[in-house]
């Protein structure tokens, strides 16, 4: 390991919209913020074709386009945009303290505060013919992306809340929703199950799971098969929406600040502010309700706000510089 310790201000570990956001935020308060971008620059949007959701884009704007403006625009402020990988750090507990991050198992950076917006991963099942037309009728978003099949016939695989709420959803716009349930119950709620149920346009299959994923360029259809009897079904449909839960990027900093169950950062109230003094977290590294482009930004404009302020109200740089030392 490098010897070498760079001293920072403000590091945000993570892009997509919340890091960036949090970046010209932070960039304008005079943060000096550097972001490390992490194995995927941008985020989950860079694998979607289309965002017609996120405001100010009346026409509609690709995910890597939107998120290379976003990009350009963190710069445009001052803020150093770095490709790498932040692989341990140790937080400090003290009001003022100094935090230590190591990058690519090399660099250490030492930094009065950070924000974190790692995001969160969609779960995928994982065959060929799926991650094939990801972006080409293939999603996890069906809130995102279920616009684009209104009129149309869609199916959903999922059992929980999630599942059954963005089948609901769905159901409002599309013409016929098959949903796809691996066990022979749901595991939502029964207010939930009875919602879907109540829905003529929903049809429920148990037992059922994707064998193959239809089409070339964009689905076509989808081939199921009965995990009890071995049987396979072909159907038409022009969209399918993974709805089987997500994992937040929060592994490196389990043990160093509090999360929940399922990994998700715990943070104070209606702030970004997590145990651990100086230390923000953004976007859906801390978000399981939501999951949306739009309040991603909106929690990264917060981080930016709470650790201006807590800066301000800790010292100055000269005062950390002289801790420090």
């Amino acid at each position: 390991m490098s010897e070498q310790i760079e001293r920072l201000k403000t590091l945000i570990i993570g892009s997509g919209p919340a890091g960036y956001t949090a970046a010209i935020y932070a960039a304008r308060a005079d943060l000096k913020p550097v972001m490390y971008t992490g194995m995927e620059p941008g985020g989950q949007l860079t694998t979607t074709t289309e965002v017609d959701n996120f405001p100010g884009y009346p026409e509609g704007i690709d995910g890597p386009t939107m998120m290379v403006q976003l990009q350009q625009q963190a710069e445009r402020f001052g803020t150093e945009v770095r490709i790498g990988m932040v692989t341990s750090v140790d937080f400090s507990d003290e009001v003022g303290g100094i935090h230590k991050v190591v990058v690519d198992n090399d660099k250490t950076i030492e930094a009065e505060s950070i924000i974190i917006s790692t995001g969160a991963t969609a779960k995928y099942l994982n065959i060929p013919s799926e991650q094939k037309l990801r972006g080409g009728g293939v999603s996890a978003c069906a809130v995102c992306d279920g616009f684009f099949y209104k009129g149309q016939d869609v199916a959903i695989v999922g059992a929980g809340d999630t599942a059954a709420e963005e089948a609901s959803y769905l159901a409002n716009i599309c013409n016929k929703v098959t949903m796809l349930v691996r066990k022979d119950h749901m595991r939502a709620s029964k207010a939930m199950q009875h919602r879907v149920n109540s829905l003529e346009n929903i049809e429920v299959r148990y037992n059922t799971e994707v064998d193959e994923v239809l089409g070339d360029q964009v689905v076509e259809g989808l081939r199921m098969v009965n995990n009890k009897t071995g049987e396979k079904e072909d159907i038409e449909i022009t969209g399918l929406f993974i709805a089987i839960g997500h994992k937040p990027n929060t592994d490196i900093f389990k043990g160093q600040i509090d999360m929940d169950d399922a990994g998700y950062i715990i943070t104070q109230g209606k702030s970004t502010k997590t145990n651990k003094p100086g230390v923000f977290a953004s976007g859906d590294v801390q978000d399981k309700e939501y999951r949306q482009a739009v309040t991603a930004a909106g929690t990264g404009c917060m981080a930016a706000l709470d650790a201006e302020r807590y800066l301000a109200e800790v010292g100055s740089t000269e005062e950390v510089t002289a801790r420090w030392d």
